[in-house]
């Protein structure tokens, strides 16, 4: 078992939102959200005042504890302020994203049961649409400047009760629900992942010593706040620090770079496209990012070659973490003074893992196996799903991730590639993240993807899909030179661009049927 080489936190016994918001009386008239394209602000005190408006209005309109509310929503300032005024009303988030079609954001409020939805004006349709088919009770919408009239909702704003009528529930952090964020896990259909206050709480205390907000800090949300890497990394950690967030609701790279330079960002959060372009793109010489300290990239794997061009280029540290929906999710992450490129660092405090091979036996130093998890921040399980939660999380606590991994002797690990992702070529394990990572050094691919192709001989054999301007041959010979034989690429295919998730993970299922087509 391996153990994290930091010192324990002190993890709040409280609420979430009352730990997030514990100083937010102290920041007062600092601001806490800055909406980027129109520079609409919420303060620390309108906040947390905020909050407690919603919560009592909440309550007014029947909330009791444990119900679900769902936020469809791009991000925006009043994100915040939804997900915490249900969570001090004692309800339970189900975020979703913005970009679902209605019958599958239907199918996440059917499952999460939720009662309300909140909204914003361009995704009503989709809402209306939705709301019906899930028995919504009432569709609450955001408008430009905090609310308008919009047929067949309601006004977020007129949501908006006595701060003083704030309902005061009584929260097990332990046991008593705040977010129910939806994962497919290892694999399946989506599933509702059930996080505790404590799980939220903790992870935010565990992922602080890495990241190093102040007051002073800012932090730039362009990753969704549905998603758990932008939930806590970004809305929860940045406030519970006093740190401002800078609100982007879709990411546009010149945006992205002039509010970068008009609001002195400090701590970027991305994903590895967006280090991509950090280090390629030419539009990023017309810009001044010289305020930015950290860059911080998570949800997919990042190339030590690429960290590296990001860091040169921007003259700031590029850190890589790792985690899960399921984990609230950060489980590892580099540290500024101990950083490690091409790795997801070492554990968080209080969390232990294992790297196991087939039978569940650990594997020797250095060796690839399964990583496990285990710690405060761990989900309490599946929604309504006993059996996924059961393959998921073992009876000793363990999660199993799904991820293969590494660790060397300081405790950095690697995350090598999803279980479910190798390719099997004549019985030879072909990692696709090892192979996409060489086609990104290549100064003229500005994207790479790479899938299993069935093949009657091989079993599978290894395909690209490139965006670049160089002709397949050229590509297939750049990877050869630097792989085994079972690794080569035996095809190639130029595209305009790669799918992926709003998480920035790699739509490999995409791949694959257009692959097939």
């Amino acid at each position: 078992m391996l153990k994290s080489p930091h010192a324990d936190v002190t993890i709040p016994d409280g609420p979430l939102t009352a730990t997030t918001l514990a100083k937010a009386e102290e920041f007062g008239d600092r601001p806490a959200l800055i909406d980027g394209p129109t520079g609409r602000t919420i303060t620390f005190a309108e906040l947390a005042e905020g909050v407690k408006s919603l919560a009592a209005g909440l309550a007014a309109k029947g909330l009791k504890k444990g119900d679900v509310v769902g936020i469809f929503s791009p991000n925006l300032p009043e994100y915040a302020l939804a997900f915490h005024g249900i969570a001090t009303a004692g309800g339970v988030v189900t975020t979703v994203n913005p970009t679902s079609t209605a019958e599958e954001l239907a199918r996440q409020l059917q499952a999460g049961k939720a009662r309300f939805l909140i909204t914003a004006p361009p995704f009503m349709e989709a809402a209306k649409e939705a709301a019906r088919d899930a028995a919504i009770e009432e569709i609450f919408v955001f408008g430009e400047a905090g609310g308008s009239e919009k047929p067949g909702a309601t006004p977020f704003e007129s949501l908006m009760g006595d701060p003083a009528k704030a309902p005061d529930v009584a929260i097990d952090p332990a046991t008593d629900l705040v977010a129910l964020p939806f994962s497919s896990g290892t694999t399946g259909l989506p599933k509702g992942v059930m996080l505790t206050h404590r799980n939220l709480v903790a992870n935010c205390a565990q992922a602080t010593s890495a990241l190093k907000m102040t007051p002073e800090s800012v932090a730039m949300g362009v990753l969704p706040f549905f998603h758990i890497y932008g939930m806590t990394v970004i809305m929860n950690l940045a406030l519970s620090q006093g740190a401002t967030i800078v609100t982007m609701p879709r990411f546009d790279l010149e945006q992205f770079l002039e509010l970068h330079q008009k609001h002195g960002v400090t701590h970027s959060f991305v994903v590895p496209p967006i280090v991509l372009a950090l280090a390629k793109h030419p539009l990023v010489d017309k810009f001044d990012l010289s305020s930015v300290e950290i860059l911080m990239s998570g949800a997919a794997p990042l190339s030590p070659e690429l960290a590296e061009a990001a860091a040169k280029r921007l003259g700031c540290v590029v850190l890589q973490g790792y985690g899960l929906t399921e984990t609230s999710p950060v489980t590892h992450c580099n540290a500024p003074e101990t950083n490690r490129p091409g790795t997801v660092g070492q554990l968080m405090p209080q969390t232990e893992a294992r790297i196991v091979d087939e039978s569940g036996d650990d594997v020797a130093q250095g060796e690839r196996g399964e990583l496990w998890m285990r710690g405060p921040q761990i989900m309490k399980g599946y929604l309504d799903n006993p059996q996924a939660t059961k393959a998921m999380v073992d009876d000793e606590g363990w999660l199993h991730s799904g991820d293969v991994a590494t660790v060397d002797e300081d405790g950095y690990f690697r995350i090598v590639d999803r279980l479910k992702e190798l390719i099997k070529y004549k019985g030879f394990q072909v990692p696709p993240a090892e192979l996409e990572a060489i086609l990104l050094e290549h100064p003229q691919i500005q994207d790479a993807a790479v899938i299993g192709r069935p093949d009657e001989e091989a079993g599978e054999i290894p395909v690209a899909f490139v965006v670049t301007n160089l002709d397949p041959a050229t590509v297939k010979a750049h990877v050869a030179a630097q792989v085994s034989h079972y690794k080569q690429l035996r095809d190639v295919t130029i595209v305009e661009s790669i799918p992926k998730s709003a998480s920035g993970k790699i739509l490999r299922r995409i791949l694959a049927e257009q692959d097939r087509a």
